[in-house]
């Protein structure tokens, strides 16, 4: 091809943008971007009365958040002229006629701008599926306008493509249908055809397509707002239907343009995996500097936990930002605090076949040698060799660790009794084990 690479992608404000858009918008960023060439973002707003300027505003806003930054923008209700332009000329050149056929349901007859189908068999070659046939003769003669000044979608779409000199549309699979009408249409205002790719859907798990019950059908803004980093998305969404080659999973949206190939899109669904999402999460979290996730984490956390000894141990145990306060809510960082104090059913202070006696004993010596330790050197690896050497000479490490780990922490599942007795500071450590015994 000689001519400069244009690509395009064109919601309607008609209600809140789903993960499925992104996708499409980022293949057509990604292919725009990797040949130099121009991504154009397009509000096809033409629908009045369900059209609304906050699902527009929320779809503006997802891209700015994700990166996804078109090089031009344009709505359709600003481009009322152009297409009526359009519509006059077609009907002059009889592609198009005025129709009083269509009745209202209160009886009324009402006119509308109908497209003069050739009725003839249309073949097209798709860059993912290959070539395609239609037949449109049964399209039979389709609406293209309300009127010269309420033009619909398959005429806006294709007169936009033409004036903005779009070389390439890639879009999901469910928009096939609409293909031989729109090149129809092409024909009639002598557009030169575009190159089509269209993408395979997004299934959920079960392979079934996604439908708006699926809980991972939410707003796009949604995943910003559960604490998901916007490269971690647009590097999961990347993935849904295309596949690199390699072992490589992790990418950077520089990557993505670099590696991006339309010949590597599969044709059959690609399936929505939340725990994939999580996990590429984490991966893109882990790139972040230590400062970045100690502010995150200490920002998210309350008052009573706000120690950076904390932050480490939390890192560990989350996929997602939100995830932190859901921690907190639930009691997980509960021993933490020196306000709430553990508690706890004493006898699961007893190790497996340990008496009480022995536990009562093991956790005075605990005492005993956490005791010598002074607060500057109350660190979880002094903690833990001065616990060790008791440990060891007994029949079972547990018999030590167990009651310690629990009388800190009350919790049948925590972090290691070293760190959880840095983090909490001799006195209160002190304390704790006091209590247990």
């Amino acid at each position: 091809m000689d001519k400069k690479i244009v690509t395009r992608f064109a919601p309607s404000p008609t209600g809140h943008f789903h993960l499925g858009g992104v996708r499409s918008a980022l293949y057509n960023y990604l292919f725009a971007k990797q040949n130099k060439g121009v991504y154009i973002l397009r509000s096809e707003d033409t629908d009045k009365e369900r059209s609304k300027k906050e699902y527009e505003d929320g779809f503006l806003e997802l891209f700015n958040w994700l990166g996804l930054k078109p090089d031009q923008f344009f709505r359709q209700s600003e481009r009322t002229e152009i297409y009526k332009k359009y519509l006059e000329k077609m009907i002059e050149d009889g592609f198009a006629y005025v129709s009083k056929e269509e009745i209202k349901e209160e009886g009324q007859r009402s006119e509308v701008i109908r497209f003069k189908n050739p009725n003839k068999k249309i073949t097209f070659r798709d860059i993912v599926l290959g070539d395609i046939t239609f037949d449109t003769t049964d399209l039979k003669d389709f609406i293209i306008a309300r009127s010269l000044t309420e033009p619909l979608y398959h005429l806006t779409v294709v007169v936009d493509d033409f004036e903005m000199a779009v070389t390439h549309i890639i879009r999901g699979q469910e928009h096939i249908a609409n293909t031989p009408r729109q090149i129809l249409i092409q024909e009639a205002i002598g557009a030169q055809r575009p190159f089509y790719a269209h993408i395979p859907l997004i299934l959920g798990k079960d392979r079934a397509k996604l439908s708006k019950r699926d809980p991972e059908v939410i707003p796009a803004l949604e995943y910003k707002n559960l604490g998901y980093l916007p490269e971690a998305i647009i590097n999961f969404m990347a993935l849904i239907g295309w596949n690199p080659g390699g072992e490589q999973e992790v990418f950077t949206l520089d990557e993505l343009v670099e590696k991006f190939d339309m010949q590597k899109i599969q044709k059959s669904g690609g399936i929505f995996n939340s725990e994939k999402l999580d996990w590429l999460n984490k991966e893109h979290m882990k790139k972040l500097s230590n400062d970045e996730v100690k502010n995150k984490i200490l920002s998210s956390l309350s008052e009573e936990f706000q120690n950076e000894k904390i932050v480490p141990i939390i890192f560990e145990r989350i996929s997602k930002w939100n995830d932190i306060k859901n921690m907190e809510r639930a009691g997980e960082l509960d021993f933490f605090s020196k306000i709430k104090k553990p508690q706890y059913d004493k006898e699961k202070l007893v190790y497996k076949s340990s008496s009480a006696k022995e536990t009562e004993n093991n956790l005075k010596l605990a005492i005993k040698t956490l005791s010598d330790l002074n607060e500057e050197n109350f660190t979880s690896d002094n903690i833990k060799i001065s616990l060790m050497k008791i440990a060891n000479g007994l029949k079972n490490r547990g018999e030590l660790l167990h009651p310690v780990r629990y009388a800190l922490s009350g919790k049948d599942k925590s972090p290691d009794p070293f760190i959880i007795a840095e983090i909490l500071g001799k006195n209160e450590t002190l304390s704790r084990l006091q209590k247990a015994v």
